[in-house]
């Protein structure tokens, strides 16, 4: 019977992992694999104490500084059930089952893909999934925005300033995100608006140099060094039937990481926090871990 399980080794996971070894926590890590969603960020800059480190790099440093307290981690054995039963919960992998008194779910999020030829290939090579991460790597280069939603809208309004031209490529007939957003896009002399628009290929060599697009059966090549894709996010949540979660299916928590289900914990991009930044991860990842110490520290098993 262990104290703790954390599920997850992402920036929030990773984070729990470092508060729990420092309180004497009896705990492991449940993760597919170690990093998350930070490892594909091609630089970072707005992580403080880094002006500018890679996103590999920093998920390196990540597990380093775990590493060095000698954290059980259970790599490639990603968490597929986790079940109340009696005054402790059982987690369950494609390996083992595992029981403890508490849970922190720090699973992340994946991005929803395009899934055409040359995405795969251009990942990190000028295609990336996060304009607020990667936006500034771009300045000065002509992008493409895949999406039509808020998310998209977003991206294109913090790509606006600081490229000389956007392409929104969006699926639906119209943009579909909040009516102060789409006018703020559509009326910058910098945006041209695809709509009724699909991606069917990411062009490049070693970088990415294009997308070819199709609209009313008629196929194009539009030339941009960056390709954003903004087509929403999945949070790694079904293994979780027994906490709340909203319309999306993000974990609902509140300012101390607790879900509705005493005893479980929640952090990171898995959750409701707005906004998903590597450095607000971390920090929801401390706190999980420091709600969870106290819990534990409050009742007797």
């Amino acid at each position: 019977m262990l104290d703790l399980i954390i599920i997850g080794a992402g920036p929030a996971g990773i984070t729990a992992s470092v508060y729990a070894a420092r309180k004497k926590i009896n705990f492991i890590v449940l993760t597919l694999d170690i990093g998350g969603q930070a490892i594909w960020s091609s630089e970072v800059e707005n992580y403080t104490g880094h002006q500018l480190i890679t996103g590999a790099e920093l998920a390196a440093k990540f597990e380093q500084h775990m590493r060095q307290y000698k954290v059980t981690v259970c790599e490639n054995e990603p968490a597929i059930m986790v079940e109340k039963a009696a005054d402790f919960f059982e987690i369950k992998t494609a390996k083992s089952s595992y029981q403890a008194r508490t849970v922190i779910i720090a699973s992340g999020k994946r991005s929803r893909e395009l899934k055409v030829p040359g995405e795969k290939e251009f990942k990190n090579k000028g295609l990336t999934y996060c304009a607020t991460c990667d936006g500034p790597l771009f300045a000065g280069k002509d992008v493409a925005v895949i999406g039509g939603g808020n998310s998209a809208l977003d991206a294109a309004l913090q790509l606006i300033p600081i490229v000389p031209k956007v392409y929104i490529i969006n699926q639906a007939a119209v943009l579909s995100g909040d009516a102060i957003m789409r006018q703020k896009v559509e009326n910058a002399d910098n945006v041209v608006v695809l709509n009724g628009t699909i991606v069917s290929a990411v062009l490049g060599n070693k970088m990415v140099t294009g997308i070819k697009v199709k609209q009313n059966n008629r196929e194009q090549e539009i030339p941009a060094q960056g390709v954003f894709v903004e087509i929403g996010l999945f949070p790694n949540s079904d293994f979780a039937p027994l906490v709340k979660k909203n319309d999306l299916g993000e974990i609902e928590v509140d300012c101390r990481n607790s879900t509705n289900v005493e005893g479980v914990f929640a952090a990171g991009d898995v959750t409701t926090v707005p906004e998903k930044q590597i450095i607000i991860a971390a920090g929801e990842g401390a706190k999980a871990a420091l709600s969870a110490f106290k819990y534990l520290s409050r009742h007797q098993f």
